[in-house]
């Protein structure tokens, strides 16, 4: 069994301070986690308005807010999921997140799939999502709206994950009075239709006139919530740690009862290979 934590923090654009995410990592080491999980462009904020400001707030592996990361992984022996603004070798802008372990970066991963405005200021990430095998299990990482297509979620799975580690900023919609957020319900779906855990660290502070869900969870591999969402409908999303416990190798029995198996019983002579 470990514990993981989703980190719910604000970020403001412009202003690069570690503080927020310092406190909520050495919190959640303080409560056993061993995996912990921060959210979306984490420290750099997300409602940018141009891309040269997009570009400003990008760093590279060696820059500030990866060299830190290292540090507190290797200071207080934990595995940390974390977004940022990434300048890449190439010179583009991505969303990106890194997986660190034992003070060094053991996965760099960029968004494929980019919401709203993204395109204006990122590139897409061109990679299928990568497994690690780490203290903690078997974890693979997604940004947010990645989370939404079933068949990037299936690729995570088949190629082993035990957990998928969510950095997301999930914009406040309007819903339904008393209804969860969509978002949460798709959490939960690719978990217990993929027998995978998953761990969202969402975000709060309000951000030029956004506002977030607040909707950082921790799902079983069952689909069911261990934890969250962070922030209960009507309320705004604040700073939190949640925490759980889970056993990552449960993940790998993909039974369903006696007689079915989520990835066997797939028909895969029917579809369409491209998919």
């Amino acid at each position: 069994m470990v514990v993981v934590a989703a980190c719910q923090i604000p970020a403001v654009i412009g202003s690069n301070d570690h503080g927020h995410l310092v406190a909520a990592v050495r919190e959640a080491a303080a409560r056993g986690a061993g995996l912990v999980v921060l959210p979306e462009l984490a420290v750099c904020g997300y409602a940018f308005r141009t891309a040269a400001e997009a570009r400003a707030a990008a760093q590279d592996l060696d820059g500030p807010t990866v060299t830190l990361l290292r540090a507190l992984s290797r200071e207080l022996g934990v595995v940390l999921v974390c977004g940022f603004a990434e300048l890449g070798a190439d010179g583009e802008v991505y969303n990106a997140a890194v997986l660190v372990e034992d003070g060094g970066v053991r996965l760099r991963y960029r968004k494929a799939h980019l919401w709203g405005r993204e395109p204006e200021f990122f590139r897409a990430g061109d990679r299928s999502p990568t497994v690690v095998d780490t203290a903690v299990g078997r974890v693979s990482v997604m940004i947010c709206y990645d989370l939404e297509f079933p068949e990037w979620v299936r690729l995570a799975a088949v190629a082993g994950a035990d957990v998928l580690a969510v950095p997301a900023n999930w914009p406040l919609d309007p819903r339904p009075a008393g209804e969860r957020a969509i978002e949460v319900v798709k959490a939960q779906a690719a978990a217990g239709t993929n027998r995978v855990h998953v761990v969202v660290a969402d975000r709060c502070g309000e951000e030029r006139g956004v506002q977030w869900i607040g909707g950082s969870l921790v799902c079983a591999d069952t689909g069911y919530l261990l934890t969250g969402p962070a922030t209960t409908t009507g309320t705004p999303a604040r700073p939190t740690v949640l925490t759980a416990e889970l056993d990552p190798v449960t993940a790998r029995d993909k039974s369903l009862g006696p007689h079915n198996n989520a990835l066997h019983d797939r028909r895969l002579e029917l579809y369409d290979p491209t998919t």
